[in-house]
């Protein structure tokens, strides 16, 4: 059957199942959902992972209502681009050029770009640590008789051969697609299974309080700005540096919101989602069944994999801390990297007592001397506020589960995680490449642009860190953020297009309830991206300037740059009627 055909037997399919109800409606749709769970997979990656992680550790379960908010308004505008693409069956890139403004159209698609290529990095990098220190420790660990980096390149080779033949089946025609589909629905099935049987045992076990679990599902927009309440009595205990701690705790609270909220959707999922449904053949008639696969294939997933992080990482670390870092005497093996963390913490503490001058002046002995002289509730708090990552929380859950459900399933659960955020991303950096390009979608240079991600990538175990990571990392998280809310704002103004959409365009109410909740996701993420900006007053090595004021300059001059195109383009259709 002929990929034409194949789409014309959906059609059908859905015309009559609506005929026949709701119950029918719903298994047409199940059986033929496919983009929302790219979606989920790419979303269920190291950035989702990571800010779930610390969400659990700073608020406990006080933020679970946070991601699910979050990716509501997320689905909300990719649902805006997924109407819009399958309403005119124009690739959006063209469409936003011609109708909206190519400077918006080729930001969004440089910035996808610039996403797949530096994020496909950390996901190399956690899939190969979660091989080496949780699925084949004793065979290609740190304490193997395999050096590091031949270890790392063995997984690495084994990890792009994975997914480079999973993104083959996808460009090998409309079979090979549903082969990609069913491949990534159970992979994200696992991450799902992985992670939630980590909350089933915990629960077995005694350790979790559902009644707070379930209160945490409650929105508490406070949170931006004071600590969760559950710092309350350590924070007494600080006596006159109270007032730093709650500080320090609702800065890196509110950062960790903030991360989390962008890592819901990012600006490359985005892009995928049009394309996706473009290359299946869909059209206006499968409008209700995009809203349906984001809602089933990319929400229920997402929710539930983050939130079950939560739930693990809030009941074994918020408001709880090492010994070891208090009592170096103590019997626990304290990872160097947590100590170095917990010391920093220390060290803002006293910087902030002393004044910046007067501790640049201290040599290292006055400052271990310090350090100790602090009082334990500094010391606690400090402590409690070391941001852990998943490996932590393998280790930490041992006692309870035991070595092989600890660190198998969970680092299974990490490894899918990162195999199939490596798919989409390489998938996505293939449509990119051939928009950017004017080049047919599929064959060839589509596989060469979807590669291309792939090998960046495996560079992953061997340079994401240290000043790489920075240089890296820092100007396309804060592109990425700043591009965000002008690609949703750029989505707003394709949704109340006529020229674009003509007789598909909503009224009414209907026009209404599509703005209202568009407006609420373009602010959230305005939000965001202005927070992210003004907070990285980091400077740049080796100079003066600060990240903020670089960001804040990219921000004015691309703005500059598309009100004066958007002027040009104007005036010339203007003289051309």
């Amino acid at each position: 059957m002929s990929h034409a055909d194949r789409v014309e037997q959906d059609r059908r399919a859905i015309v009559e199942a609506r005929q026949k109800g709701p119950w029918e409606t719903l298994k047409v749709f199940t059986r033929l959902s496919g983009p929302g769970w790219l979606q989920s997979a790419i979303t269920l990656g190291g950035g989702s992972l990571s800010s779930s992680l610390y969400l659990g550790v700073l608020a406990g379960f006080s933020l679970l209502w946070l991601q699910p908010i979050a990716m509501i308004l997320g689905i909300v505008m990719l649902s805006a681009i997924g109407y819009v693409a399958l309403a005119t069956g124009q690739r959006p890139f063209a469409a936003i050029n011609q109708h909206v403004n190519p400077v918006l159209g080729w930001g969004w698609a440089i910035a996808t770009m610039m996403a797949n290529l530096v994020w496909s990095l950390p996901q190399f990098a956690l899939g190969t640590a979660a091989v080496r220190q949780n699925l084949l420790p004793t065979l290609l660990g740190p304490q193997s008789n395999v050096s590091d980096n031949t270890a790392k390149l063995l997984i690495v080779a084994v990890l792009f051969s994975i997914c480079g033949m999973v993104v083959w089946f996808y460009d090998s025609g409309s079979k090979g697609i549903k082969i990609f589909e069913i491949i990534l629905k159970i992979m994200v099935g696992v991450i799902v299974v992985c992670f939630f049987g980590v909350v089933v045992v915990m629960t077995t076990h005694g350790a979790l309080n559902w009644s707070a679990v379930f209160a945490g599902l409650v929105p508490h927009f406070g949170l931006l700005i004071h600590p969760a309440s559950t710092y309350d009595n350590i924070l007494a205990q600080a006596g006159p540096f109270a007032d730093f701690w709650r500080q320090q705790i609702v800065n890196q609270q509110r950062d960790v919101m903030i991360s989390a909220t962008a890592t819901a959707v990012g600006i490359n999922m985005t892009f995928l989602l049009p394309y996706s449904m473009l290359q299946k053949g869909w059209d206006r008639h499968f409008r209700g069944l995009a809203i349906f696969d984001l809602s089933t294939g990319l929400f229920i997933p997402f929710v539930l994999a983050t939130g079950c992080v939560i739930i693990a990482a809030g009941a074994q670390f918020h408001t709880k801390y090492d010994v070891g870092l208090l009592d170096p005497s103590h019997a626990t093996q304290v990872p160097a990297a947590m100590v170095a963390k917990y010391e920093s913490n220390l060290d803002k503490r006293i910087r902030h007592e002393l004044g910046d001058e007067a501790f640049q002046n201290l040599d290292e002995a006055d400052i271990q001397t310090r350090r100790a002289a602090l009082p334990r509730a500094d010391k606690k708090l400090a402590a409690m506020i070391v941001k852990r990552d998943a490996f932590d929380l393998a280790h930490s859950l041992e006692p309870m589960t035991g070595r092989t459900f600890s660190h198998y399933v969970f680092g299974l659960g990490v490894v899918g995680m990162a195999i199939s955020s490596i798919i989409i991303l390489m998938l996505i950096n293939g449509f990119v490449f051939c928009e950017m390009f004017s080049l047919p979608q599929g064959g060839a240079m589509h596989r060469f642009g979807c590669y291309l991600a792939g090998f960046t990538g495996a560079l992953g175990p061997f340079i994401y860190a240290g000043k790489t990571q920075f240089w890296l990392a820092v100007p396309t998280s804060v592109f990425g953020m700043i591009l965000l809310p002008i690609a949703y704002i750029t989505f707003f103004f394709m949704m109340n297009n006529r020229e674009l959409l003509g007789d598909a365009m909503p009224t009414g109410t209907r026009r209404w309830r599509w703005n209202l909740l568009m407006a609420v996701a373009v602010a959230l993420a305005t939000f965001g991206a202005a927070w992210s900006i003004w907070s990285r007053t980091m400077p740049i090595p080796g100079t003066s300037i600060s990240v903020r004021s670089v960001a804040i300059t990219v921000v004015v001059l691309f703005v500059l740059l598309a009100v004066i195109v958007g002027t040009i383009r104007r005036s010339r259709n203007a003289s051309d009627q």
